[in-house]
C-alpha cells in the first residue's frame, strides 16, 4: 500500500506542476519517466507474477509503454529537444523505485494484488496528469498530438487492470 501512495503522490506532483506549467522539454522527461516506471514494473510482473493474467498484463505494459517511449524519443530527436529533468520526473522515478522495492519483497497472490492495485492507481493518476497538466501545457503541436494519441491506450490499460483487479478480489 505504501508504494501505491508514493506513486500517487508522484503523479499528483505532476498535476500540481500545472501551476508551474512544465515546458515541452520537461513534459518529454515526464512522459519518458512515467513510461519507464511502468516498463520496469511490467518486467517484474512477467517474471514474478503468479496469475497468468498478471504476467500477461505485465508483458503488455512492457510492450505498450516501450512503444510510447520510442515514439516520444523519436519526436524529441526530430524536434531537437532534450528531455529536462524536473521535480515531477524525479518524483516519478523515486516512486517507481519504491514500488519496485515493495514488489520484489512479495510473492504469489500478494505480489499479484499489489502489482495490479498499483497499476490501477498509477494509470488513474497518469490519465489525470495527461488531461490536466501535460496536454494543456504542451506548446509543440506534435508533442500535444502524441499525448492525445496515446491517451486511449492508458485508458485501455486502466480498464484492463481494473478487470484483473476484480478477478483477484480487492
Amino acid at each position: 500500500m505504501k508504494s501505491i501512495c508514493v506513486a500517487i503522490l508522484a503523479i499528483m506532483a505532476a498535476a500540481g506542476a500545472a501551476a508551474q506549467t512544465p515546458n515541452d522539454a520537461q513534459i518529454a522527461a515526464i512522459v519518458v519517466t512515467a513510461n519507464q516506471v511502468d516498463i520496469d514494473a511490467g518486467k517484474l510482473a512477467e517474471k514474478q507474477g503468479h496469475a497468468r493474467d498478471v504476467k500477461a498484463f505485465g508483458k503488455q505494459m512492457v510492450t505498450d509503454h516501450t512503444g510510447v517511449n520510442k515514439q516520444a524519443v523519436a519526436l524529441v530527436k526530430k524536434l531537437n529537444v532534450t528531455p529536462e529533468e524536473n521535480p515531477t520526473s524525479e518524483s516519478l522515478r523515486a516512486g517507481g523505485k519504491e514500488n519496485m522495492t515493495t514488489l520484489k519483497g512479495l510473492t504469489g497472490t500478494s505480489f499479484d494484488k499489489a502489482y495490479i492495485d498499483h497499476e490501477v492507481a498509477y494509470h488513474e493518476q497518469v490519465i489525470d496528469a495527461i488531461d490536466k497538466t501535460l496536454i494543456p501545457s504542451a506548446q509543440n503541436g506534435e508533442l500535444k498530438s502524441l499525448l492525445v494519441a496515446v491517451r486511449p491506450a492508458f485508458v485501455g490499460h486502466l480498464e484492463h487492470a481494473k478487470m484483473i483487479q476484480s478477478s483477484l478480489g480487492k
